[in-house]
C-alpha cells in the first residue's frame, strides 16, 4: 500500500453554527459542500484548506465532550502551517481568540503556538 496524502480530517462540533463561523470566517477555510443528513439529525460541511486538504465539520445531537486535560489517547491536535506566526497570532487576537504564548520548537527552531476551536480542540499554528 502507498499512501499519497491526507485526504481529510473530521471534526465533530457541539454548536454547528458557531463552529462553522469559526472555521469559515475566522480561519478562512472555503466551504465546498454542505448537507443535512435527516437520518442522523446532522450537518456535514466540507471545508477546503488551500486546495489540497479538507476538513469535514460534523454536527451530532449531544456529542460527548472531548477530554483535553489530562490529554486522552487519540488525535492530539490539528496543525496549520503559516508564513508568520506573530502575524497570525495578532490576527487571531483581533478576532477575540485566546492564543497561547509563542514558543520555539527546540528541534527545528520554528515558532509555533496553540489556540482552541469553539469546542476546545487544540489547533496549532506552525511557522514555515
Amino acid at each position: 500500500m502507498k499512501i499519497n496524502k491526507i485526504h481529510h480530517i473530521a471534526v465533530i462540533c457541539s454548536d454547528y453554527q458557531k463552529s462553522k463561523d469559526f472555521y469559515v470566517r475566522i480561519l478562512g477555510l472555503t466551504p465546498i459542500n454542505e448537507v443535512y443528513r435527516t437520518e442522523r439529525d446532522s450537518y456535514k460541511l466540507d471545508l477546503e484548506v488551500t486546495g489540497q486538504y479538507q476538513i469535514e465539520l460534523f454536527s451530532f445531537p449531544d456529542p460527548a465532550v472531548r477530554p483535553n486535560y489530562p490529554e486522552a489517547a487519540g488525535l492530539r491536535h490539528l496543525a496549520f502551517e503559516v508564513d508568520d506566526v506573530e502575524e497570525a497570532v495578532e490576527y487571531m487576537k483581533n478576532h477575540q481568540v485566546k492564543v497561547e504564548d509563542i514558543r520555539v520548537d527546540p528541534v527545528t527552531n520554528k515558532k509555533f503556538t496553540f489556540f482552541p476551536d469553539p469546542d476546545g480542540l487544540p489547533i496549532e499554528l506552525y511557522e514555515r
